[in-house]
C-alpha cells in the first residue's frame, strides 16, 4: 500500500488550521494552493491576505505541523505570498480603479502626530511587500512631502481621458500627492468648504495611482469638511484614530471616532502617540509626559481595540524633519518596532473587514 500522501489528504490536514485574524480554515478561506508532491516532498502555496501578516512565521509552522503527520511526508515546503482582499462595494460609493482598500488617519484634534503615524505606517507596509499609496487631505497645512523627503518634488500633470490626472510623488516605497506640490511653499490656503471637497476628490479620483494594496489619507484634526467627503465620497475599508494619553486628546478623539461610526465607517482601532518619553540618554527610563493608559481606558470604554502605543523619541521628530521616517532611519528603535507592529495589526484588521 502506498504511503505517499495525495492532494486531498493534504488538504485534510490542513482543514483544521485557521487564520487567527480571520478565525476560518486556510483551506475553506482557498489559501492553499498548488500542492505537489515529489518522493516524500510536499510543496504547497500559502496565500495569505496581507504582505504584512504578522503571523505569518506562525501560521507556516502550524501548515508544516499539520502535513509532517501524514505517513511518508520527510519534508514540508511552504511558498508564502499574498493577495489583499478587496473592500466590498458601498451604494453610493465610488471605488478607486485599481485600489483595493482606502484606509482614513485622522484624529479629534492637532498636534497628536497623526501625520508621523500616517507617513510611518505607509511605509512600514511598503516595505512589507504592500503596494501604498498616501493622500495629505489636510490641505490648509501639508506636511508629509516634507516627512516622506519630497518638499521639493513636483507633480506631473497629466492629459486623461476625464481631465488632468496627476501622476503622484515617489519616495520609500510609497506614492504620494499633497496640497503642498500644487502650491508655493509659504502660500497659504484660504478656502471654504466646496473648494476643499473638490482637490480631496481630485486626489481620490485624477491622480495615476495604478494598483494598490492601502490607500492611505491622512486628514487633518476634527470633524469637518474633509472627514464628510472622504466618507461620503469612497467606500473606506475603515479609519485608525490617533489620539495621546492626554485626557483633552482623548475627548477629541473619541468625537472622531463617533462621528465615523455615525457615518457607517469601520473604527480600526485606536493608536496612543507619545505613550511614554524615552531620554536618548537614559535608555532605560519612561516619563509619562503625557498621562498614562488614556488610550487603552479609551478602547476598552468604546469596544474598540488598542493598535498599539507609540513612544516619544526624538529620532521620531528627526525623521519627520529630514524626510527619512523612523522606520527606515532607525528601524530598530522601540517607535520604529512598534510602528511596524501597528502597521501589522492595520493591515489584518483591513482584511477582516473586507472578508466578514
Amino acid at each position: 500500500m502506498s504511503t505517499i500522501p495525495d492532494t486531498q489528504s493534504i488538504l485534510d490536514v490542513l482543514r483544521p488550521v485557521q487564520d487567527p485574524e480571520l478565525q476560518k480554515s486556510l483551506v475553506e478561506l482557498n489559501m492553499i494552493r498548488n500542492i505537489k508532491v515529489n518522493d516524500g516532498q510536499v510543496e504547497f502555496t500559502l496565500v495569505l491576505t496581507t504582505p504584512a501578516c504578522p503571523l505569518r512565521e506562525f501560521i507556516v509552522e502550524d501548515c508544516q505541523k499539520a502535513v509532517k503527520q501524514l505517513p511518508g511526508v520527510k519534508e514540508v515546503i511552504v511558498d508564502v505570498t499574498a493577495e489583499t482582499p478587496q473592500q466590498k462595494t458601498i451604494p453610493d460609493r465610488q471605488g478607486i480603479d485599481g485600489v483595493k482598500n482606502i484606509i482614513a488617519v485622522s484624529s479629534g484634534k492637532g498636534g497628536v502626530g497623526k501625520s508621523t503615524v500616517a507617513v510611518n505606517v505607509a511605509v512600514a507596509l511598503a516595505q512589507m511587500g504592500a503596494k501604498v499609496g498616501l493622500i495629505d487631505a489636510d490641505i490648509y497645512g501639508p506636511n508629509d512631502p516634507t516627512m516622506l523627503g519630497l518638499a521639493d518634488a513636483k507633480v506631473m500633470v497629466q492629459a486623461g481621458q476625464s481631465g488632468e490626472v496627476l501622476e503622484p510623488a515617489f519616495n520609500h516605497g510609497v506614492k504620494l500627492v499633497s496640497m503642498a506640490f500644487l502650491i508655493d511653499k509659504d502660500q497659504p490656503v484660504i478656502w471654504r468648504g466646496p473648494m476643499l471637497n473638490g482637490i480631496i476628490r481630485q486626489f481620490l479620483y485624477q491622480v495615476q495611482w495604478g494598483d494598490l494594496d492601502y490607500l492611505l489619507v491622512d486628514l487633518p484634526p476634527g470633524t469637518g469638511d474633509a472627514q464628510l467627503t472622504l466618507a461620503q465620497a469612497v467606500p473606506m475599508s475603515g479609519v485608525v484614530i490617533v489620539t495621546t494619553p492626554q485626557t483633552v486628546a482623548l475627548l477629541d478623539s473619541r468625537k472622531g471616532l463617533k462621528m465615523f461610526q455615525q457615518l457607517g465607517v469601520s473604527v480600526l482601532g485606536i493608536v496612543e502617540n507619545m505613550s511614554y518619553f524615552v531620554p536618548p540618554d537614559m535608555p532605560e527610563k519612561k516619563y509619562d509626559i503625557f498621562g498614562s493608559g488614556g488610550g487603552q481606558r479609551t478602547a476598552e470604554e468604546l469596544g474598540v481595540p488598542l493598535l498599539g502605543g507609540v513612544p516619544l523619541e526624538m529620532p521620531v521628530r528627526e525623521g519627520g524633519d529630514n524626510g527619512v521616517p523612523i522606520v527606515v532611519g532607525a528601524p530598530n528603535s522601540s517607535s520604529a518596532q512598534e510602528l511596524k507592529a501597528i502597521a501589522q495589526k492595520i493591515a489584518g484588521r483591513v482584511s477582516v473587514v473586507a472578508l466578514a
